[in-house]
């Protein structure tokens, strides 16, 4: 977990997001909706995003998992945190950790998005509050600068 190894007990019918922010104390994971519906429970699992709501923990047994806490420090923000600094791009930040963990997915996969496949990847995180003009704008510049463009 976040580069780590983690051994744990677990009953089987907990799902990760609850073994994460109860037993691991990884509370970035934020739970919304519950049905997989809403995108603010995201984190990646093998490479793939996964909303933890719908996983069991048991099912990452050997997995690699990462959570919003293993992307970047406070001190040392990853390059998509800081540009959703930069670009103002939360505001209440209840579906910060989904949207980011879904975009580092993606950009992993998608180094150099358009403005359209950044929405189209985005489309299954809800947010009340931004309009995701700022969060489009931090992923676009989140990716120029991994690619060593800006």
């Amino acid at each position: 977990m976040n580069g780590g190894s983690v051994e744990a007990e677990v009953n089987v019918r907990t799902n990760l997001a609850d073994f994460l922010r109860q037993q691991q104390g990884l509370t970035g994971t934020h739970v919304g909706c519950e049905h997989g519906v809403c995108g603010a429970c995201t984190v990646i699992v093998d490479e793939r995003p996964v909303r933890c709501c719908l996983m069991l923990a048991v099912q990452a047994d050997g997995a690699r998992v990462e959570t919003v806490e293993g992307l970047g420090k406070p001190e040392a923000l990853s390059p998509l945190q800081q540009a959703f600094t930069n670009h103002h791009a939360l505001q209440c930040g209840f579906c910060t950790p989904g949207m980011l963990m879904t975009l580092e997915a993606f950009l992993r996969v998608n180094p150099s998005p358009t403005r359209d496949e950044v929405r189209d990847v985005l489309s299954g995180n809800l947010c009340r509050c931004t309009g995701y003009q700022g969060i489009v704008d931090a992923a676009l510049d989140a990716a120029a600068v991994r690619r060593g463009t800006r």
